[in-house]
């Protein structure tokens, strides 16, 4: 499929964009805690505006003193910023690219411990249970605030930036105003529509005045606020045409939801590519600038459907752009096997930008480190053992290094774990950074060695200079009575086709495994129990995941026993207690499956030290953890080999 639509320019207001592929405004804390930004920033923008994007945006940047809301968010307040900003835009430019910064006020997400003032917003709204009652703003401050947005734009100008985008959507100050959810305000900011645009209008007005119309002006909008009394899909179309028409903005950018549905601000593996598109679209049919489109686009096919067919003028791929910053030379060169995915698994990215941690990205940990794969310094034989996403990983850069590379698998297939964990429902998209793995090993001359058990004499017969032990997890089973004789299932047998149940099934254990596990019986329309220790099943998953998740419970049917501890299985069944100390039985079951999680497997690597003394155990071999600690341990050894 040729991609024609997405590398065609576009104009937004003084400037063109060289096609449409964009980076959103996405926070990496890669800036320094001064506010400005760093050579990491740098580094990360630049490797995207070198992988072909058009538009490049700059995290959202604090535009106000007083509303800081995490260590290392940009700035844009002071004047001591404007050169670092500089640095990176030049290395954007010197790629073609076109580069914007989103200006922000968190209102009501300020975060008090950095801002030391507290959040502020339209009306005393609490978003969100356990944050801070924010102090309903002054009118006075408002116009201090309008002031600063413009201030602000002059000294991203004076860095050489093509274009601002103003943040009205997610529930943030200017959001808060727009939104009658969260605006109860009675002054002239308050009440009508036009009084509840009136914020973003002074402030767009104040920006045009001080950079005198040299500069782009974009403003990111919602959708949908995605909650009962906010800014619905019709009321965004007639804010979209407020702001093209009355307030004479370049551009729009359409997100979508506030913080009580992150599900819509960093849709999950469930959630299809492109799920916000038809809300999108009647906002582009009310207006005639260009409007951005933005919701888990992984693919340039579905991108290319809308910008074709007029539907949105420029697509942005958010995470994607993190997994890989080739995204758009490898569309153009027709390379889609060579390009990581993002697989929406929230275990890097968010979690880290919440923590005010630099981001990572299970598919891509090299990202924020782009200049550290480099040649290495001498050749070396490496021997990988295990062909998981940690040892593919570990393959694959090593032997972009220039290494010799042999991976062992003692299986048919590679993937591991992680190949398994595609099997539930909604999670096909795991099965692409397998694939991918593959492919880069495969580019890379990694030789593949499948079915193949490691032996002392076939590690002497490669002789390798260094090896990476990446041989993963293996089920865990409790010494628990009858555990070992009743027949019971694993669970990874059965997402493999190795195994199957019979109709009424007892899944034991409900965290991540065994939740997806009972989800993927109940499409198959078995009649599913699943009994755990916790409080609650699916503890452990990530709240955009869980959301989806226990969706599937109320559709399947899927019954629960929480706080119960397995004493004894039985032929059908199980044995339990609760927390009370009461014991109960779960029996006439046709079959039950065993999921209570998974334990470290190294069989290998005291054998292999006596051998080759730069021996490496990562990953799961270490620990049962996340795929995203086996990508990044991975990636630490082969670089450091």
């Amino acid at each position: 499929m040729r991609y024609k639509s997405m590398f065609q320019p576009i104009q937004i207001g003084p400037i063109t964009v060289p096609n449409r592929f964009v980076v959103p405004p996405m926070g990496n804390n890669f800036a320094n805690t001064d506010g400005t930004l760093s050579e990491k920033s740098k580094n990360y923008y630049e490797a995207r505006a070198k992988g072909g994007f058009g538009l490049i945006t700059i995290e959202s940047t604090v535009v106000y003193n007083k509303s800081k809301g995490g260590p290392r968010k940009p700035c844009l307040f002071s004047d001591d910023s404007i050169e670092s900003f500089k640095t990176v835009i030049d290395a954007c430019h010197a790629h073609g690219a076109k580069v914007s910064v989103q200006l922000q006020h968190a209102g009501p997400e300020v975060n008090a411990k950095i801002a030391g003032h507290n959040p502020i917003a339209a009306s005393p709204i609490q978003t969100k249970q356990g944050h801070i009652i924010p102090d309903e703003v002054s009118t006075e401050e408002l116009y201090q605030i309008i002031e600063a947005y413009g201030d602000a734009a002059l000294r991203a100008k004076k860095a050489g930036i093509d274009v601002v985008e103003l943040h009205c959507a997610h529930g943030y100050l200017v959001s808060s105003f727009i939104s009658p959810r969260s605006n109860k305000r009675v002054d002239e900011f308050g009440g009508c529509f036009e009084n509840r645009m009136r914020l973003p209008r002074l402030i767009l007005e104040n920006i045009r005045k001080k950079t005198e119309g040299t500069i782009a002006i974009l403003c990111r909008i919602n959708a949908s606020d995605d909650k009962l009394g906010g800014v619905s899909a019709e009321d965004s179309t007639a804010i979209a045409a407020y702001l093209a028409e009355e307030c004479k903005v370049d551009g729009l950018h359409v997100s979508r939801a506030t913080h009580l549905n992150d599900e819509f601000m960093w849709a999950p593996t469930t959630v299809h590519g492109g799920f916000s598109a038809d809300l999108v679209a009647k906002i582009k049919q009310a207006v005639n600038i260009p409007v951005i489109t933005v919701g888990r686009y992984t693919e340039p096919q579905f991108a290319e459907i809308m910008v074709n067919q007029g539907k949105a003028d420029l697509v942005a791929f958010g995470r994607q752009s993190i997994a890989d910053p080739e995204l758009p030379n490898k569309s153009k060169e027709g390379k889609l096997e060579l390009m990581t995915p993002c697989i929406a698994c929230l275990q890097g990215c968010v979690p880290n930008m919440f923590q005010g941690k630099p981001l990572t990205c299970l598919s891509n940990p090299l990202v924020g480190r782009e200049d550290e794969l480099k040649p290495a310094k001498e050749i070396k034989n490496i021997l990988v053992v295990g062909g998981g996403v940690g040892g593919m990983e570990a393959a694959w850069v090593a032997a972009a290094r220039g290494h010799k590379v042999t991976l062992i698998e003692k299986t048919n297939t590679l993937g591991g774990q992680m190949r398994l964990a595609a099997y539930p429902p909604g999670k096909g998209d795991l099965t692409n950074l397998v694939r991918n793995l593959i492919a880069k090993c495969e580019l890379y001359g990694v030789e593949i060695k499948l079915n193949t058990e490691v032996t002392i004499d076939l590690i002497k017969e490669i002789n390798p200079d260094s090896a990476i032990i990446a041989t993963g997890a293996i089920p865990l089973v409790l010494p628990i009575p009858g555990i070992n004789d009743t027949g019971i299932i694993h669970a990874v047998n059965l997402l493999d086709g190795k195994e199957s149940c019979g109709k009424k099934v007892l899944v034991v254990g409900g965290g991540l495994v065994g939740a997806e596990t009972a989800a993927f019986l109940g499409e198959q329309e078995h009649d599913v129990t699943v009994i755990e220790m916790r409080d609650a099943v699916a503890a452990d998953v990530a709240a955009e995941h869980r959301k989806y998740l226990m969706k599937d419970f109320e559709e399947y049917k899927i019954k629960t026993i929480t706080g119960a501890k397995v004493s004894q299985f039985v032929e059908d069944g199980v044995n339990y207690a609760l927390e009370d100390g009461s014991e109960h039985e779960a029996h006439g079951f046709d079959s039950v499956v065993l999921a209570m999680g998974s334990r470290n497997y190294d069989p290998l690597s005291e054998n292999v030290k006596e051998i080759v003394k730069d021996t490496y155990v990562i990953g799961d071999a270490v620990k049962a953890r996340r795929a995203l600690n086996a990508t990044v341990e991975a990636l630490d050894v082969a670089l450091s080999i």
